[in-house]
């Protein structure tokens, strides 16, 4: 039932068709014209973020949780980036001029003046508290990024506030772990989730940190037999990862522990 709610979210395109240059008030139907214009002048973006959550999970519009949502993500190829910073001027986005030349090598801001919207472009690379590379990863769904990706980019946060809360539980709700999934854009992957945590220990301590948090976020926010059903699929993506071979790399950095400090603390970038 998910699955056929997710399809049918995913690949409608939103009814209003505005002329060039003028953007969308419903930040979701903006995110999925966005990435149309985009794709028909040969260029890719995937959306990331709450936004994307919410296209992909049915389970994101039910009360508990259910939430706003400001601004616009995408990740994009960095070969692109001269090309998306023409392409989001012409379809209605002013260019943080300064910010982009300081940090278009990895990241493009822009905003919507009229919506009061910003919009990030991470290249090729999404990064907060860990790097995750997604470039090679682009082409596993024609709208968002793929589950275990989604996952990924909540699950390195250090310091999670409610709204990642809401997203993490909305996706392990809606995409069951897979050991081995035969469609990783459309299935939680886990040995996507285990090959960034088994090299890293950094990310490793910070998955397992917040999966122990959701154990309690999911008792507390969701009714019983849903947080039963998420407690036991943390649980299972606790074992994997526990038991799945680390790299030399990862048992080094094992050694000094939590004495250093294993994540970045970035700042938010707003206008």
């Amino acid at each position: 039932m998910a699955m056929r709610e997710h399809e049918a979210d995913t690949n409608r395109w939103p009814e209003e068709r505005p002329e060039r240059g003028i953007t969308l008030e419903d930040g979701a139907a903006e995110a999925q014209r966005l990435v149309a214009a985009l794709q028909a002048q040969g260029l890719v973006a995937r959306l990331l973020g709450g936004l994307a959550v919410r296209l992909r999970c049915p389970s994101a519009r039910q009360q508990a949780l259910r939430r706003s949502y400001a601004d616009l993500d995408f990740v994009s190829p960095r070969k692109q980036a001269r090309l998306l910073r023409a392409a989001l001027e012409a379809n209605g986005y002013s260019a943080d001029r300064r910010f982009n030349a300081l940090h278009g090598e990895r990241r493009l801001l822009f905003y919507d003046e009229k919506r009061q919207r910003q919009v990030d472009i991470f290249l090729g690379v999404f990064e907060m508290c860990h790097k995750l590379v997604l470039e090679p990863r682009l082409h596993l769904h024609p709208l968002t990024l793929s589950p275990a990706d989604l996952l990924l980019t909540k699950l390195q946060i250090v310091e999670l506030n409610a709204k990642d809360i809401q997203d993490l539980l909305a996706l392990l709700l809606d995409f069951p772990p897979q050991t081995a999934a035969l469609a990783p854009g459309e299935q939680l992957d886990m040995p996507r989730v285990i090959e960034v945590c088994a090299h890293d220990w950094g990310w490793y301590t910070t998955v397992s940190d917040n999966l122990q948090r959701l154990l309690t976020e999911a008792g507390q926010r969701l009714a019983p037999a849903e947080a039963t059903l998420v407690k036991e699929r943390v649980t299972l993506m606790g074992h994997l990862l526990a038991e799945a071979p680390k790299s030399s790399a990862w048992k080094l950095r094992a050694l000094v522990g939590r004495r250093l400090q294993w994540y970045e603390l970035p700042e938010e970038v707003r206008r």
